[in-house]
């Protein structure tokens, strides 16, 4: 008899988990912060291209799209004037899984009203060691996206040229696979992904801030540095967890990105979908200057308990749901 009913995760993985949520619930009632449930189902997937939604079928309606992240719809509550805001809901990215990677997951994502990149930053290492005190064991640093470039592989990620990061991703590995529209962010990507990140967060929390303007998603550019961006990712043990950013505010901006993101879509052959004109006009008519990020519960569980695969941490990864 198959032996695939049986989940991944046993009871005391179990206990682990509902201890982690009851103590990140505790954190933020001691801080003030309400928490939101939004919707599951939405009606625009996210323009990125980097991210794949999951459709829909309704019998008898527009198709619909399962959340990647409650984003769209916490700036739309912020704009009414919630106040700080926080919530932990599964999402779903298709075409993820791997040993970090599981197509649903949980996610935790919470905005704060009047913080700075820094303060968020600082509230993140709170809730960390908070939640593990070993996970947040070690110094914590944070560290400029460029210094990162620099300190690893002696390149200045804004002013390298095309020629000398496609040269530097072919010596860590990268094959474009026929592909001759690479971008700069690509190589970019890559070079984070495949030599910098892994090395990240091995004597405690890193912090990677002043992502480039052109990787900004929804955040807004630094006005000390046009080239850069308010973002940061958090890692530790060469795990990526979290991602967060000083918000972009800016309904025209916003606009503007999107219809970016959408050509971008275009040239790589990849599915086209309405802009949010929900969020657009929530922008429009006022988000307050706020800071918000998103964390990997899974993942901050992981190592929290020393597991290998995210599979160890949850009951049904995909291929048992």
């Amino acid at each position: 008899m198959s032996a695939s009913w049986r989940p991944t995760a046993h009871r005391p993985m179990l206990e682990r988990r509902a201890a982690l949520l009851a103590r990140i619930r505790a954190f933020f009632a001691a801080r003030g912060v309400l928490e939101v449930d939004t919707a599951f189902l939405v009606n625009h997937p996210v323009s990125d291209v980097h991210i794949h939604s999951a459709r829909v079928h309704c019998e008898d309606a527009p198709a619909r799209f399962v959340h990647t992240s409650p984003e769209y719809a916490m700036k739309r509550l912020l704009a009414d004037g919630s106040g700080d805001i926080f919530q932990i809901c599964h999402v779903v990215r298709a075409a993820e899984r791997s040993r970090l990677h599981n197509s649903e997951f949980t996610l935790l994502e919470w905005y704060r009203i009047g913080f700075s990149l820094g303060d968020l930053m600082a509230e993140v290492e709170a809730l960390v060691r908070d939640l593990d005190a070993r996970v947040a064991s070690g110094v914590t640093e944070r560290v400029t996206y460029a210094q990162a470039f620099r300190r690893e592989l002696a390149l200045d990620p804004f002013a390298a040229s095309t020629p000398e990061l496609t040269q530097a991703a072919e010596r860590h590995g990268f094959a474009p696979s026929g592909r001759l529209d690479v971008s700069r962010d690509d190589l970019l990507d890559f070079l984070m992904a495949a030599r910098i990140g892994p090395g990240l967060g091995r004597h405690g929390l890193t912090f990677i801030h002043g992502y480039p303007s052109s990787q900004a998603a929804l955040a807004r550019r630094d006005p000390q540095d046009a080239r850069a961006a308010e973002r940061f990712e958090l890692y530790r043990e060469g795990v990526e967890l979290a991602n967060g950013y000083h918000e972009l505010a800016s309904a025209e901006e916003q606009r503007e990105r999107f219809a970016a993101d959408q050509d971008e879509r275009r040239r790589r052959g990849l599915q086209l979908h309405p802009v949010d004109e929900h969020l657009l006009a929530a922008l429009a008519a006022g988000l307050p200057d706020c800071a918000g990020v998103a964390l990997g519960f899974d993942r901050l569980l992981m190592l929290a308990t020393g597991s290998g695969h995210i599979d160890d941490v949850i009951p049904f990864p995909t291929e048992r749901a």
